[in-house]
């Protein structure tokens, strides 16, 4: 078993890289080889999902980044369809990219779903009615399983959670109020305390807090790039977190 010790957390969600982005994203990850042990992708990694982004991204990441990088997708790399082939194009030079499954490094477990939406703590979307909320509603109960499932796989002591959805309110606090169900669920919330993560990384919420907790009281991180950007200076392209050993 490898020596506990801490680990250095970089995270960002949002990227949204577009197909004049070229050369816009190595001078700000650049930092994260000396200043980080793995670098967390929260999702929308492009801004249309299409693979000409990613190719970009891709590219990107191959010449700026030397540690391992683990990730997810979001809502945006879904937009036109073509997730497999962007899945793909970041997989081949090294991404993991996590839909429910596990993976371990340095000694620390990571398990990663995108997420949904559908509000939080009392006024989450409940299934009743018509056929469509039932499935729309399914969805979030499908991602929440899937994280939970992920979760249960891991057998290290430290478990780290990324995800592009928020699974608490806190962190959303700062968008309009209106679109808060539009921004994560509560859903995702209940595996996180079921398996005591040590922290959950998620983007989608440009506008939000940078910082919130589950009901016990894990740390959740908004690492969306905007919020980073607007909280840290223009150059700053990352977030990290140290997660110290478990205590003996």
């Amino acid at each position: 078993m490898p020596e506990a010790r801490p680990i250095r957390i970089a995270a960002v969600g949002d990227l949204h890289i577009h197909k004049t982005s070229k050369g816009a994203l190595q001078p700000l990850l650049s930092p994260v080889n000396e200043g980080a042990d793995v670098l967390l992708l929260c999702g929308d990694l492009t801004d249309y999902g299409l693979p000409e982004e990613a190719h970009i991204l891709a590219q990107e990441l191959k010449s700026a980044v030397r540690i391992p990088i683990v990730g997810v997708l979001g809502n945006h790399d879904y937009e036109s369809g073509k997730e497999r082939e962007v899945r793909a194009i970041l997989t081949d030079v090294g991404v993991e990219l996590l839909d429910g499954e596990a993976t371990e490094i340095h000694g620390v477990g990571f398990a990663g779903v995108k997420g949904f939406i559908g509000g939080f703590d009392r006024g989450t979307l409940g299934a009743c009615g018509e056929a469509a909320i039932k499935r729309f509603v399914q969805e979030a109960l499908d991602e929440a399983m899937k994280l939970e499932s992920a979760l249960a796989r891991l057998r290290t002591p430290r478990r780290i959670a990324i995800l592009h959805y928020s699974p608490v309110r806190a962190t959303v606090e700062g968008e309009p109020l209106e679109i808060y169900p539009f921004l994560g669920t509560s859903r995702l919330e209940d595996p996180l305390d079921r398996y005591a993560v040590d922290a959950v990384f998620h983007g989608h919420a440009h506008n939000g807090s940078p910082q919130g907790g589950t009901r016990a009281g894990i740390p959740v991180y908004n690492v969306a790039l905007p919020l980073i950007r607007k909280r840290a200076g223009e150059g700053i392209g990352f977030r990290v977190v140290e997660i110290p050993p478990q205590s003996a």
